[in-house]
C-alpha cells in the first residue's frame, strides 16, 4: 500500500519550484535538474504533482498568485483617477524586481502560441486581470461588463512591458505609457 500524499510537502515544493522557474525560466526545464536543485527527486516531484506538464500548470498558477497579491498590495487602496491606477500599475509591473515575472510572462505566450496544449489555461493569464484592471479603470470604462477597455490596457502594457524588456529603453516607454494616459483622460 502506498503512502498517502502530504499537501504540505506538495506546497512547499511548488514554492521552491515556483521560485526555481522564476529565476531559470521554462525554456528547456528538466525534472531532474529541477529535482537536485530542490532537494528532491524526479520520482517525487511525479507523485506529488502527477507529470511534469501538471507541475508546470501547477507552477504557473502560483507564480500567477503571487503576481495578483503583490499588486493588489502595492497599489494605493485609493487612487484619485483611473490614471493614477494605471501609473501605479505600470511602476509595479515594469520596476526591475518583477523581471523574473514580465519574462516568464512572454516566455508562456511564446511557447503557448507554439504549443498551445502545453498552456490549456493560459486565456486565464490575460481575462484573469479584467477584473483588477476594470476596478483601477472605472471612470473610462463603459460599465461593469465593459471588457474591451481593460483588453486595450492591457494590449498597450503588454505591449510596453514587451519594449522595455526587450530594448532596456525606460525613458522612452516611460513617455509612451505618459501618452496613453493622456489618451484616456476625458
Amino acid at each position: 500500500m502506498g503512502r498517502p500524499p502530504d499537501p504540505g510537502r506538495r506546497e512547499a515544493t511548488l514554492a521552491r519550484a515556483t521560485d526555481y522557474v522564476l529565476a531559470h525560466g521554462l525554456a528547456g526545464l528538466s525534472l531532474r535538474p529541477l529535482a537536485a536543485a530542490l532537494g528532491t527527486s524526479p520520482r517525487m516531484l511525479l507523485y506529488d504533482f502527477g507529470s511534469k506538464q501538471e507541475l508546470v500548470s501547477a507552477v504557473l498558477a502560483e507564480a500567477r498568485r503571487r503576481g495578483a497579491a503583490r499588486l493588489a498590495e502595492g497599489l494605493p487602496a485609493q487612487a484619485a483617477s483611473p490614471e493614477e491606477h494605471l501609473r501605479g500599475i505600470w511602476a509595479w509591473i515594469s520596476a526591475p524586481e518583477r523581471a523574473p515575472y514580465v519574462r516568464l510572462i512572454f516566455e508562456v505566450h511564446a511557447d503557448g502560441l507554439a504549443r498551445p496544449e502545453n498552456h490549456p489555461d493560459r486565456a486565464e493569464a490575460v481575462t484573469g486581470w479584467f477584473d483588477t484592471l476594470g476596478a483601477a479603470l472605472r471612470g473610462v470604462t463603459t460599465g461593469p461588463g465593459d471588457t474591451v477597455t481593460p483588453t486595450l490596457v492591457m494590449a498597450v502594457v503588454r505591449g510596453l512591458l514587451f519594449d522595455l524588456t526587450t530594448t532596456g529603453d525606460r525613458h522612452r516607454t516611460d513617455l509612451a505609457l505618459d501618452r496613453f494616459c493622456a489618451l484616456l483622460r476625458p
